[in-house]
């Protein structure tokens, strides 16, 4: 049995379908990471789990007791929001030690916690100052603290980090990620941002239009996604989409045409399929030399994004249609070059015109070259 199950949740703001049949099931310890886009039910589902918002159906059960209709002081979870929500007239020890004189603590017990979780937090030599005398990231520190001194069974985040600077950040996911190993806590969190969940989660979970796509490992996701939209989701940047079309389709093989790219590939798919579809290749799997079987993309450099040890390539394949390719090194080619992308066999993906992912067999071969592309815009002289 999961630590933490949730059956068939259902939310509905009269005419707004905000949940939509929700089944998940969370292991005790797991880092649970909820991420999407903006308005697709991860803060909802979130605020459902800790009871500050009623669902319309199903269940919650944490550790084998039902909690979907119990208040939510009584549910022993511990919620940490995106807003601190200090009390600025209270000292540290104070606005740590807040729930827990609420709950009738004695004074020993009360220090005890507290000063455990201070210095857990690095927070020991800061405990009597105002929360105006510290910054955001001990600010988000002591908001943590006065959920972990609670000792609840479930910890909830709801994108405690957004009000960061990128910094501040990284070191804050470094710290969260040390604590949870320390205590074994087991999380669930949400946020907006992907590149957070790929570093922070055991699992991810993605959510669009009030549904769950797709859950599992990062690298489950960004290696095998189950649709279009994960895809595009996971992985930064975004993976590269180009239209394509597939014909002359028997049980072991099929061709590859694409109009973009006027070229004709053959793959060997696990199951029949003919028709439009969407072939796509994210940017750091792209190479300027050919390693094995590729597709190469012929095209022309339009703009180079230097990052120092890596830079990002904006590729004119046809006019008005680009690709971005990711390569390392701080040199490599400049605005107007041509050049030629290889994208390899294994990394390809291809969907269709739902969106849902085809899966492809491990000895997908190339069998024909590139025609080569002209250009009507964009092309160096020379």
């Amino acid at each position: 049995m999961a630590y933490l199950e949730l059956e068939q949740i259902e939310k509905h703001y009269d005419d707004f379908h905000a949940l939509k049949g929700i089944d998940l099931h969370v292991q005790k310890e797991e880092f649970v990471v909820f991420v999407g886009p903006s308005g697709c039910g991860k803060t909802t589902l979130l605020r459902s789990i800790s009871g500050l918002e009623s669902v319309t159906g199903g269940k919650i059960i944490l550790d084998g007791r039902d909690i979907t209709d119990i208040h939510p002081s009584r549910r022993n979870v511990a919620m940490v929001f995106q807003n601190y929500a200090l009390f600025p007239h209270l000292s540290v020890f104070e606005n740590i030690a807040f729930g827990l004189r609420l709950h009738n603590l004695g004074q020993r017990e009360i220090r005890n916690r507290v000063e455990r979780a201070a210095n857990s937090l690095h927070l020991d030599q800061l405990l009597e100052r105002k929360p105006k005398q510290l910054s955001g990231g001990q600010r988000q520190r002591v908001a943590i603290g006065r959920a972990i001194v609670k000792q609840p069974k479930l910890f909830l985040f709801d994108e405690p980090l957004s009000n960061l600077d990128a910094k501040l950040r990284v070191q804050m996911r470094v710290e969260l990620l040390n604590l949870h190993y320390e205590t074994s806590n087991t999380v669930v969190y949400v946020t907006h941002d992907q590149v957070e969940a790929m570093t922070m989660a055991d699992k991810i979970v993605i959510l669009n239009d009030g549904q769950i796509e797709q859950s599992g490992s990062p690298m489950n996701l960004y290696e095998r996604p189950a649709n279009k939209f994960v895809a595009g989701f996971i992985g930064s940047p975004q993976m590269n989409f180009l239209p394509a079309e597939i014909k002359n389709t028997d049980s072991s093989g099929l061709i590859l045409i694409s109009p973009v790219l006027e070229q004709a590939r053959f793959f060997t798919a696990k199951s029949p399929i003919e028709g439009a579809v969407t072939l796509g290749i994210r940017p750091e799997h792209i190479r300027l030399n050919a390693a094995g079987p590729s597709l190469p993309i012929n095209g022309i450099v339009n703009i180079v994004e230097k990052l120092g040890g890596e830079a990002y390539l904006h590729v004119e394949i046809a006019t008005e249609t680009r690709i971005m390719a990711k390569i390392q090194g701080s040199s490599g080619p400049v605005r107007g070059d041509k050049v030629t992308l290889h994208c390899p066999i294994e990394h390809l993906h291809l969907f269709d015109t739902n969106g849902r992912s085809i899966p492809l067999t491990d000895h997908t071969t190339e069998i024909s070259k590139p025609d080569r592309i002209e250009y009507s815009a964009s092309q160096k002289r020379s």
